[in-house]
């Protein structure tokens, strides 16, 4: 009543503010000390009822920095929610801010939050997604970067790596996990040293440590990939240059070292003189196989290491191109039912493929490079 008389407002808004100061001293006894329930908390957007105290702080006169003191927040935000909220009344002739006009703002602007599905505005690109992952065998990531490395498409028109495998778990894309080999197969192991009982050459613990960064052009690692367990079976011997993950196949009778040696005179053969500045180092595991290859280093510079046993991770770039193999070549297929031309296919798919490690270049692209300026040194 003394509001009423005093300040000449209507019983509407002295019952309002009655109203809410009275639910604020029940709240604040219940936890004075710890009680944030009628604080605003900034970052957090504007409630109906804080609409309502800017109404009635306006009304009374009160400046825009006066509310944000009072709700604990910024003065812009208050300026930004009276402009969203100010109506018209009298034909234009008052202005006036309106909670109620504020929220239906608030809430007409929350329907258009978040971040909109590219799925339909970008169906070339899924097309393009869709022709090289099941034509060329390209992974997702491939196709989602190789699409802006080269050119094809801006970066505007594509879409990243974890939307394309959104799309597939939400079955846009007509790609499903099983389409996937490499998501299904993640296992981890416990990684364990075990004692050498062989000792055929240098030890992998001997090989320089700039090695392993990968930044010279030279250093290979050796494996072989067997077919049918049967001795009449032929087998593939695999190398993979480190730096640029270049891939060779090589088909040979059998897994004993006299055909692993010849594989490698053949190899030789093909280099020449520049054998040494190619094949700096080649690093292989400890299988009978593999027993003369340390013999290398009698006839060229190269050097020869061995991993650790049971520690396929010491050369792990050629494990993982066996794996690819595998996906043309199951384990238990014999290698003699595919012929020549068939290794060579899947070869050329290794090298031609594109990896995000170089940048979305293919292994041919930086084995080329790095073979002409060999060239053109000598």
């Amino acid at each position: 009543i003394e509001h009423l008389i005093k300040n000449k407002k209507s019983i509407r808004t002295c019952l309002i503010e009655c109203s809410y100061h009275t639910t604020f001293r029940n709240e604040v006894k219940m936890d004075s000390l710890h009680s944030t329930m009628n604080q605003h908390i900034k970052g957090k957007h504007l409630s109906f009822e804080e609409r309502v105290i800017i109404q009635l702080r306006l009304k009374d006169g009160y400046s825009l920095r006066a509310i944000a003191r009072e709700l604990n927040c910024s003065p812009s935000t208050i300026s930004y929610e009276v402009k969203r909220g100010t109506v018209e009344l009298y034909h234009g002739k008052v202005k006036r801010y309106k909670a109620t006009q504020g929220h239906d703002a608030y809430q007409a602007h929350r329907k258009n939050c978040g971040r909109k599905s590219d799925f339909l505005r970008k169906t070339q690109f899924m097309r393009y997604v869709h022709k090289h992952f099941f034509k060329d065998g390209w992974s997702l990531d491939v196709c989602s970067n190789r699409a802006t490395a080269v050119g094809e498409f801006a970066s505007s028109d594509v879409v990243c790596t974890k939307t394309l495998y959104n799309y597939v778990d939400q079955g846009l894309l007509g790609i499903y996990n099983y389409d996937l080999p490499e998501k299904l197969k993640r296992n981890t192991k416990l990684h364990r040293i075990r004692k050498n009982k062989k000792k055929l050459g240098r030890s992998i613990e001997e090989r320089p440590k700039e090695i392993n960064k990968r930044n010279e052009f030279g250093h290979w690692e050796c494996d072989l990939v067997l077919g049918h367990k049967s001795k009449d079976d032929e087998v593939l011997l695999t190398l993979s240059e480190r730096m640029s993950r270049e891939f060779l196949i090589l088909r040979i009778p059998d897994k004993t070292s006299v055909s692993v040696m010849q594989a490698f005179k053949e190899l030789q053969r093909q280099y020449s003189e520049h054998w040494n500045d190619i094949f700096k180092t080649i690093t292989t595991d400890n299988g009978s196989e593999f027993a003369d290859l340390s013999n290398l280093e009698k006839v060229s510079n190269t050097l020869v290491y061995y991993a650790h046993p049971y520690t396929s991770c010491d050369k792990g770039t050629v494990e993982r191109h066996n794996g690819l193999i595998r996906r043309f070549i199951p384990k238990g297929e014999a290698i003699a039912n595919y012929s020549l031309q068939d290794i060579i296919n899947i070869e050329t798919w290794c090298n031609s493929l594109p990896r995000k490690i170089l940048a979305y270049h293919t292994p041919d692209e930086i084995f080329e490079r790095e073979l002409d300026l060999i060239y053109q040194a000598a």
